[in-house]
């Protein structure tokens, strides 16, 4: 059975996180997470993209609120705030909710208002949090071969792009370095680097 995943606005803010997300549960036909985000993290992500874009394009946004909504697998919205969340920033508190009427076994999250919890709040949740690192390596841990396909999937697309960076250098700027070794490590065996 598929792990029921919620994706904070941070993780789909950024176009190297969101890319690897959507395309290991695609590659793994969704055999190993769903993915869930709610109408609040879609219009947080949006509003990011749109306050650091100013110039973009209509069709930019857009664009990127229609791939977003294509990859998820379940829109959350019937979630009640309801003083839970242990953190201090309230501003994460629909998340949590989110995450806890969805039954999501996992929230995906770089956010330190989840990553920073003491231990002892942690284990009181009834998800796990994890970071888009810890996560893509734990999918790697499982699905080597998913990872492997969709690194040489990535490689192709963006060596065949002008100025591109390449996509462990992506990974670790993304933030995810022990998951950025790992592709390393495929890559070289697949003779890619």
């Amino acid at each position: 059975m598929a792990l029921g995943v919620l994706v904070d606005a941070n993780v789909l803010y950024s176009r190297t996180l969101r890319d690897w997300l959507f395309l290991l549960k695609l590659r793994s036909d969704a055999a190993m997470f769903t993915v869930y985000a709610t109408e609040d993290i879609i219009a947080e992500v949006l509003y990011r993209l749109r306050r650091d874009n100013p110039d973009r394009p209509g069709r930019f946004i857009a664009g990127i609120h229609d791939r977003i909504v294509a990859n998820i697998d379940d829109r959350i919205t019937d979630f009640q705030i309801d003083g839970s969340y242990p953190g201090g920033d309230p501003d994460d508190a629909h998340v949590h909710a989110a995450a806890v009427a969805s039954g999501a076994r996992i929230l995906l999250t770089d956010d330190s208002g989840f990553i920073d919890l003491p231990d002892e709040e942690i284990e009181q949740l009834p998800y796990e949090i994890h970071t888009c690192d810890s996560f893509f390596v734990l999918v790697d841990d499982v699905a080597p071969t998913v990872v492997s396909d969709v690194a040489t999937e990535q490689h192709a697309y963006w060596t065949s792009k002008p100025n591109a960076i390449d996509v462990v250098t992506a990974l670790e700027r993304a933030g995810c370095p022990a998951f950025a070794n790992r592709v390393r490590g495929h890559m070289s065996s697949l003779g890619l680097d």
